[in-house]
């Protein structure tokens, strides 16, 4: 019942980032799939991992990476909680802050984890509190 209200609510409050999520998925139809408490899960080519909406795309590189999935999975929450909001909020500050130059930099200057921002260290925490496992900490990644 609560993975149907889960799946429900992805579809309906989080559609915009769900239709992208489907989007990229289809386009990743040939790559290894799965369900991780009701969320879609892919292999993906790229060199990060990213959730948007129903969909978790991990990359190839961390596909076994439990961790990785439960931050992940996290991220899918937010979406639940934020509906249309998410991708402005969650899913454009993250992508930036993962992929500018000025904020690699800063990371590594500071010596800061890419987990200490407010995206990141929120899905931590609240894929930790569903899923019941570790997540990804205060890991540095590059």
């Amino acid at each position: 019942m609560r993975r149907m209200l889960y799946i429900l609510l992805q579809c309906t409050w989080g559609f915009p980032q769900t239709l992208l999520g489907a989007v990229i998925f289809l386009l990743n139809l040939q790559r290894r799939h799965d369900l991780y408490h009701g969320a879609v899960v892919s292999s993906w080519g790229m060199r990060s991992s990213a959730s948007i909406g129903l969909f978790i795309f991990i990359s190839e590189r961390h596909e076994n990476s439990r961790r990785l999935l439960v931050h992940e999975y996290g991220h899918t929450l937010q979406s639940l909680l934020l509906g249309p909001l998410y991708l402005p909020l969650i899913g454009l500050p993250s992508m930036l802050w993962m992929m500018l130059p000025c904020f690699r930099k800063l990371r590594n200057r500071r010596h800061t984890s890419y987990y200490r921002f407010y995206t990141e260290s929120w899905a931590n925490c609240w894929g930790e509190k569903i899923c019941r496992e570790p997540a990804m900490g205060m890991a540095h990644i590059d």
